[in-house]
């Protein structure tokens, strides 16, 4: 399995829409989406290069597992 790399905001969003999550809102350069499976919202900072940590923990509270992640990154890129 392939290591989780910083990637931008723009395109761990598209990957979080993939997944089925909707786009709700844009508050102070954080983008704010809502997932079926997830237990509260998943927020993704407008950075050029998140952090590992940052996807990691949206990843859980979507209960994306990092087969999903990476298949879906495939489309995006």
């Amino acid at each position: 399995m392939p290591r989780i790399v910083p990637v931008d905001w723009k395109t761990l969003v598209r990957v979080f829409e993939l997944y089925g999550c909707k786009y709700k809102c844009n508050k102070y350069s954080h983008h704010i989406l809502i997932c079926p499976k997830a237990k509260r919202a998943v927020v993704i900072p407008e950075y050029n290069e998140l952090d590992i940590e940052i996807i990691r923990n949206n990843m859980k509270t979507a209960d994306m597992t990092r087969e999903e992640y990476f298949e879906l990154l495939k489309h995006v890129e």
